[in-house]
């Protein structure tokens, strides 16, 4: 896979000057049509261990707006894999995210929501139902050790001097990975996007297990909007507003979250004043069709 340059954007307004900040969205959106943003970094590293393992298929798993799920679907497309989607919950509908999958060759086999939960049991459930398969599994979100290293590249791409780092929180390896590249000075915060007490405190803390961590980190948990692809009036002004404002698209599950979390935090006089704050723009933008607005 090869990922285009990605651009480092100011976002200027009112708001920020007045704070006497500078705040920096890295557009990794832009660094693939189909691959895009964290998702790229997350399968880079995965897809050439399926290879090295002469794995034919890629087997992975997501809910029904999984930008994962899009982005694994391409990837197996250009690389030559044949992909399997294990998506939580009965079918019941389509959407844009589990059409796109399936246009680009993903097989889709859908589970209940109580199997998908039971980690154990839903990968005892896939290796009996796809024995026939030669299949390499990559977990939920690209979330495996493969994934957060691949996700560790992303700082190199940032060529300013910054105080934090902020990114939305699926399953954590982004962030992971993020943190694993920072040096002392700097601080990474994650906006979870699950309605999940102290869900992604818990599983970015065994993701660093055992790898020497020097930045500061810390996890909000108040920008989810009531959940995973759970969306709200303020947020989808918010996403509107701001590509108006500043021409920059935003996704509706995860960065369009941060952003309204970082705008907000700004408000509340959270930063100190001559703080460079970089935002991460993830990418995942088709899931918007998802949404009736």
């Amino acid at each position: 896979m090869i990922a285009a340059p990605v651009p480092l954007m100011e976002i200027k307004s009112t708001l920020i000057d007045h704070n006497q900040l500078r705040l920096y969205m890295l557009r990794l959106d832009l660094n693939h049509p189909d691959i895009s943003g964290n998702k790229w970094y997350k399968l880079f590293y995965n897809l050439q261990e399926a290879r090295k393992q002469n794995k034919s298929v890629l087997l992975t798993f997501g809910g029904a707006y999984s930008n994962h799920i899009a982005a694994t679907a391409a990837a197996g497309k250009e690389q030559g894999f044949k992909t399997i989607g294990i998506i939580r919950g009965e079918e019941q509908f389509s959407n844009a995210t589990l059409l796109f999958a399936q246009q680009n060759g993903m097989q889709l086999h859908f589970v209940s929501r109580a199997l998908y939960q039971q980690k154990e049991e839903l990968y005892k459930y896939v290796a009996k139902q796809f024995a026939q398969e030669n299949f390499y599994l990559i977990p939920e979100g690209g979330s495996n050790q493969l994934g957060m290293l691949g996700c560790k590249e992303i700082t190199k791409l940032i060529d300013i001097d910054f105080d934090y780092i902020c990114c939305a929180c699926g399953t954590g390896a982004t962030l992971s990975g993020i943190i694993l590249s920072l040096k002392k000075q700097h601080q990474a915060l994650g906006f979870q996007v699950l309605k999940a007490p102290n869900y992604m405190q818990q599983e970015v803390q065994q993701q660093l297990k055992g790898f020497p961590v020097e930045a500061n980190w810390s996890i909000n948990e108040n920008y989810h909007f009531g959940g995973y692809a759970k969306i709200k009036r303020e947020l989808t002004d918010f996403v509107s507003h701001f590509k108006l404002n500043h021409h920059i698209p935003l996704d509706l599950i995860y960065t369009g979250k941060i952003m309204f979390g970082v705008f907000d935090l700004i408000e509340k006089g959270y930063f100190k004043k001559g703080t460079t704050i970089v935002a991460i723009h993830t990418g995942g933008l088709q899931g918007n069709a998802g949404f009736k607005l």
